[in-house]
């Protein structure tokens, strides 16, 4: 098959000296291939003509307007899909091997005749302009925190300019979360864009908030920092691609470092946070030159934060319980009955009475969950021991799987009287050590039998350091030594004159 490239060898040579069989040798083709080209004019791209006829019987003629019909009707439908239901409405026509012919035949059909697509328009950014934020499920990277699942979403902040970002460890799509995440992406940033761009953030106005309410508080924020409120539409989550983009590759990022480092495994959650800051800062120190123009035209921060929190005033229920945002807390005793502030923040509630904090609680996920600390009640539930059986939350009263077992083992000694007895112990562990108890009882599980709570009283008192204050002897000082260093230094003193 003769090439253009040929051709354009054979013209050239021709028009030296005319010589057509010089030229055709040269060209490597015959002379009479030579003078055909030569006549013509032409490359051979330009020579050939394109045909429209199919060179075979088409395999899916008589069913492709139907074919066609189910298309129209469901853009979104897989080409295997109808294939396959193709072949179960015509048996034996239609083989495994021709699925890729009728792949590309609807490829096709799509591109000619199809609905149109959604066309993306480049955008050019400018500096100091967007922010964008949004939550991102981290599960998928299976970290772990002693040994345990460790599920937990990423606040994660981006500068659309220069790609600088961060992020912080939440474990729902709060308005606080997304407050505490917004403020201290700035305050690390140390200034402010002039917009923020979110989705609807629908996620976030969930039964603990009205939209209206949510509403006022995200605008208060904004105006708090001079940000523009920039909400993509329903549905397009393209319009935040930056965001987008960044959850991709910072957990690609972070699956990477977590493979170097060999474990995914942590020993606490700031050692966690840690690693993951140290990831936030290699990932942003490529990005030094773009950032410098950002802050260059960030506007500067307010003089202090906004409080993110909530405060809500309930009433301390006869249980020594509160009700907050559908879920039930415990409180001391000692406030049964009063009325107490309780400030709500991502992942605390902090009670407040008399203008003072006096507890801090780890904050629920969800609703109708209970978090009941024992501390808070043993002391009136082992004066009245018959009220453990039916405890509503008695579950609560098992701080670990230890004690859970140590009961089912009083229960075997003597099932009469082994709430009574086991609430003692937890008494113990209440007013001395929660952990000398839970070593206690690991050791009396390995004999078999559970004892008393005097006994637990005791080894504990055993088990505890000592009270006695070390002597300390204090040597007389010998004031021979200063003055052989006043000798010592007159002399020196001399030899210098």
């Amino acid at each position: 098959m003769v090439t253009n490239q040929q051709v354009v060898i054979l013209m050239r040579e021709h028009d030296k000296h005319g010589n057509m069989s010089l030229a055709a040798a040269k060209a490597g083709m015959s002379r009479e291939t030579g003078r055909r080209y030569c006549h013509l004019g032409v490359l051979p791209s330009q020579a050939r003509r394109g045909h429209t006829w199919r060179t075979r019987t088409d395999p899916f003629g008589e069913v492709w307007e139907a074919a066609a019909e189910e298309l129209r009707k469901s853009p979104t439908l897989e080409a295997k899909s109808l294939f396959e239901h193709l072949q179960g409405q015509y048996p034996g026509k239609f083989g495994d091997g021709q699925l890729r012919t009728f792949q590309r035949r609807v490829k096709i059909w799509r591109a000619t005749e199809g609905p149109e697509k959604e066309v993306f328009f480049a955008q050019r950014h400018q500096p100091g302009q967007i922010g964008e934020s949004d939550f991102t499920s981290m599960t998928e990277i299976g970290i772990t925190v002693e040994r345990l699942p460790f599920p937990h979403l990423l606040y994660h902040f981006v500068l659309t300019y220069s790609n600088w970002e961060t992020g912080m460890v939440c474990f729902g799509e709060s308005y606080e979360s997304l407050s505490e995440g917004l403020q201290n992406a700035l305050w690390e940033l140390g200034g402010v864009p002039t917009g923020h761009r979110t989705d609807r953030l629908s996620a976030a106005v969930n039964k603990e908030c009205r939209r209206a309410e949510f509403t006022q508080r995200y605008h208060g924020l904004l105006r708090h920092y001079g940000l523009q409120a920039l909400a993509t539409q329903a549905g397009h989550a393209h319009e935040k691609g930056d965001i987008e983009q960044r959850h991709h590759r910072i957990k690609r990022a972070l699956d990477q470092a977590l493979l170097l480092r060999g474990s995914r495994d942590f020993e606490t959650r700031a050692a966690y946070e840690s690693f993951l800051r140290g990831l936030f800062d290699r990932l942003n120190a490529g990005r030094q030159q773009r950032l410098r123009e950002e802050r260059a035209v960030l506007k500067p921060l307010p003089t202090r934060r906004l409080d993110d929190s909530k405060r809500f005033l309930v009433r301390v229920g006869p249980g020594s319980t509160i009700q907050v945002l559908h879920n039930t807390y415990s409180v001391n005793s000692r406030l049964l009955g009063e009325e107490v502030a309780v400030q709500v923040t991502a992942e605390t509630l902090v009670v407040w009475y008399g203008q003072k904090p006096v507890e801090v609680i780890p904050r629920l996920r969800g609703e109708n969950k209970h978090r009941i600390n024992y501390r808070h009640i043993i002391d009136w539930l082992v004066r009245k021991p018959g009220a453990f059986a039916q405890y509503r939350y008695r579950q609560d009263l098992f701080p670990t799987t230890v004690f859970r077992m140590a009961y089912d083992q009083l229960r075997r000694q003597n099932a009469a009287t082994a709430d009574k007895r086991y609430l003692e112990i937890l008494h113990v562990a209440a007013q001395e050590s929660e952990a000398g108890v839970t070593q206690l009882l690991r050791e009396q599980l390995d004999s078999g039998r559970i004892s008393g709570s005097d006994e637990f009283r005791a080894r504990l008192a055993e088990n505890s350091p000592g009270s006695t204050v070390p002597a300390i002897r204090v040597e007389a000082v010998n004031l021979g030594l200063y003055d052989t260093f006043l000798k010592s230094h007159e002399e020196v003193e001399s030899c210098r004159v």
